[in-house]
């Protein structure tokens, strides 16, 4: 349940702290006083896109805060999640005027991925243009599993759905081969003869190209490491070698009067050590160095070879010998093919089983949920002023098409009127009507959500229809928490609590201000939706009627529930 909701900076809103009942809340104003920018800025809490534009004029970012009372299966995700605080869920989104959003679950910051996981589970927004959706197919299927709870027969359907596409794509794969198997396999013999004839070693397409790469520039190591090597050790007096020993010889009687020379001198012996070594390996390299013309063409050709290879088969040089084992390993694959096939039709067998069986068990679900939503949505339009009305669910099964979400295709059917033939929803002609059929089927079929929010879902109804949508939200209200936005009097008046949205401006800026109305305030505030902008006494006395009547009604409910 939504306990307290706090905006900061949110388009024309600057400062918010608003606390909310369980039970029916209603969001009442006059037209253009902001009544929906609630249900905005709750969405951005909850995840909802955004971008800089909402950000208030002046303001450097938006925040929005919203504390919920966690139920037993949000405190579980909570839990599992390792978000969990004492009993609060606490959801902080951030907009800056940049458009970039942090989100954060009770003081963890979370994708937005994760925060919208967790608002299906709070809160069930349903908009003033929800019906244009409802007109889908999908979301009819949507709304038939949600009212019978076949979340576990739809999961196992898409499982075993996943396992059957995967076993009829592995067969088709491998009768597509079958029929270039001969074809297939003589190129395939062919590329591996190529490969052998290659006989790549592991490593060695590294350690060609470091060879190719010192042969081309052969001719400088030489010149470079017999220059080095002459520095070094030479007969010559001015040689490392020669001037190293010559300063030890210099030192080693003065150590005798000075004790502290001893330290340098032993440092150049370990120095005259240290280039004698250098000088006997660099001798060593100089005599190894390979000048002959012959071996770099021979390495140039056969890198060449490497690379052709290389090109044709689309790998790396280096990846060559791996590649000619997995080239072994399909034709052993083609050459036991027919075990494999034989195999793979039964795999697909089973699989198709096991799909058909959960898609029927599902099937089955539907058939007997749409029976008691039908019932309920056809008395719900009845009462909504279509006395002859029905609402008829078609479950459309056909065991040969396959899908992730079953086997069957769901339409829900309307006939407004006595005698006429039920037809697609999306076909209803009367917008008003449509309204109608989509608020009886949101009231009726709607998800057991904590939070559930009506923002004027009852566009397009009046008069004692209207008296009948409050009560149908009244009734939603005693199971989970409403709120409602609406311009009708008759709603409001079914609430237990209302709050008052207001839009104030002093020729510079704009300021939207919602507080919540006492009785008096509350019957102020009917009267005005009832007569416009002149607020006569009787129009008072018929508004405190409507609420007395609302109050009276939910006093006899309490007393025959009692």
């Amino acid at each position: 349940m939504l306990r307290e909701i706090q905006v900061r900076n949110y388009a024309v809103i600057d400062a918010l702290d608003l606390d909310f009942d369980p039970g029916m809340t209603v969001l009442t104003g006059e037209t253009g006083a902001g009544k929906s920018i609630l249900v905005g800025a709750l969405g951005l809490a909850l995840g909802d896109r955004a971008d800089a534009g909402i950000v208030r004029d002046g303001a450097q970012q938006t925040e929005v805060s919203a504390v919920f009372a966690p139920d037993a299966s949000v405190t579980s995700w909570l839990q599992e999640k390792e978000l969990d605080a004492d009993g609060e869920c606490l959801v902080r989104r951030v907009v800056s005027r940049e458009g970039r959003s942090r989100a954060w679950i009770n003081g963890h910051a979370v994708t937005l991925q994760t925060m919208r996981e967790l608002a299906g589970q709070l809160v069930d927004i349903h908009g003033q243009h929800l019906h244009q959706s409802l007109t889908q197919k999908q979301v009819q299927r949507r709304i038939l599993d949600d009212s019978g709870n076949h979340g576990k027969l739809v999961s196992k359907v898409a499982v075993e759905y996943a396992r059957w596409h995967q076993a009829a794509t592995e067969l088709a794969e491998l009768e597509q081969a079958q029929s270039d198997k001969d074809s297939r396999l003589d190129l395939l013999r062919f590329q591996i003869q190529e490969l052998d004839a290659l006989a790549l070693l592991s490593g060695e397409a590294a350690q060609l190209a470091d060879e190719h790469h010192r042969l081309m520039h052969a001719g400088r190591l030489a010149e470079g490491t017999g220059a080095a090597l002459n520095l070094l050790s030479s007969d010559d007096k001015t040689s490392a070698q020669q001037l190293l020993g010559e300063t030890s010889r210099l030192l080693a009687p003065l150590t005798s009067i000075d004790t502290k020379l001893a330290e340098i001198a032993a440092l150049l012996d370990d120095a005259e050590i240290q280039v004698g070594e250098a000088a006997t390996r660099l001798t060593e390299y100089c005599d190894k160095l390979d000048l002959d013309p012959a071996r770099r063409d021979a390495v140039e050709e056969r890198l060449a070879s490497m690379q052709s290879l290389s090109r044709k088969h689309r790998v790396e040089p280096e990846q060559l010998p791996q590649h000619a084992e997995s080239l072994r390993l399909e034709i052993t694959r083609l050459d036991d093919a027919e075990t494999h096939l034989a195999a793979l039709h039964e795999s697909l067998k089973a699989a198709t089983a096991a799909y058909d069986e959960a898609a029927a068990a599902l099937t089955g679900a539907r058939l007997a949920a749409s029976k008691k939503l039908d019932r309920r949505i056809t008395a719900a339009i009845q009462e909504l002023g279509m006395p002859g009305g029905r609402f008829v669910t078609v479950v459309d099964s056909d065991p040969d098409r396959r899908a992730a979400n079953g086997s069957d295709i769901i339409e829900f059917h309307v006939s407004a009127n006595p005698g006429q033939t039920p037809r697609p929803l999306a076909r209803v002609a009367s917008g008003g009507e449509l309204s109608r059929i989509s608020l009886a089927i949101e009231v009726n079929a709607a998800e057991s959500t904590p939070t559930m929010i009506f923002d004027e879902v009852d566009s397009g109804v009046g008069g004692g229809i209207a008296e009948i949508v409050g009560k149908k939200l009244r009734q939603v209200g005693k199971t989970a928490q409403v709120l409602c936005v609406t311009h009708l009097p008759q709603v409001a008046s079914q609430a237990q609590h209302h709050v008052q949205v207001r839009k104030h401006t002093d020729g510079k800026s704009t300021r939207t201000r919602l507080s919540q109305l006492d009785e008096e305030q509350r019957t102020e505030e009917l009267a005005r939706m009832l007569g416009g902008v002149e607020i006569t006494q009787a129009t008072r006395d018929h508004a405190r009627e409507m609420i007395e009547r609302a109050a009276s009604k939910k006093s006899r409910s309490k007393k025959r529930s009692a």
